[in-house]
């Protein structure tokens, strides 16, 4: 008796998005916890991946820059594969992980086929932002719970605490300090 040599669907096809150019869609079902796809591209350090787009228009916010860590970005404009077209979601059914310092995209929940493929890129805030920065990065991927932006959501502001009543001449105070860096494993912009 032979065998039939079956050949299963691809798991994903890169299509037209409605959330923004192309999109990852599932062409079968992906169950939980299925990584689905590397992030792959150029492995360059931040001050190359800076130099690459230096010339690039502040209001594209189009971008395949992903950061590994403190020192490495991945560039997928350069020998990219199909997680580049993976986009933001503020509901995402994905979500990356980074593992030995590669990135891999995986299933937060069961992907029905036709069901387009996302995650929350957090592209992190800085301080020299400029003032449209939200509407550079605007999110239209449509969920209720959007945020607006694929930037990481803004930190309430927290109130300060009031200092307790204090006696004539006695001083009260403290230094508040921030670390301000990337964060590693968000897609970051070019």
């Amino acid at each position: 008796m032979k065998k039939r040599a079956t050949t299963r669907k691809p798991l994903f096809e890169v299509r037209h998005s409605r959330i923004h150019g192309y999109g990852v869609f599932a062409m079968r079902r992906i169950r939980k916890g299925t990584m689905v796809i590397e992030y792959l591209g150029d492995r360059v350090t931040h001050a190359l991946a800076n130099e690459r787009y230096e010339d690039k228009d502040p209001k594209d916010g189009h971008t395949f820059l992903f950061t590994v860590d403190a020192k490495t970005v991945i560039d997928a404009g350069v020998n990219g594969n199909e997680a580049r077209f993976v986009n933001h979601g503020c509901h995402p059914n994905c979500q990356t992980v980074n593992t030995g310092r590669r990135i891999f995209i995986e299933a937060l929940r069961t992907i029905q086929p036709g069901e387009e493929l996302a995650y929350d890129y957090q592209i992190q805030r800085d301080d020299d932002d400029p003032a449209d920065v939200d509407v550079v990065f605007a999110c239209r991927c449509g969920a209720k719970n959007c945020r607006g932006s694929m930037l990481e959501a803004r930190k309430p502001r927290q109130r300060r605490r009031r200092a307790p009543k204090r006696q004539v001449g006695r001083q009260v105070g403290r230094k508040v300090g921030r670390k301000v860096g990337r964060k590693a494993g968000r897609k970051r912009p070019r």
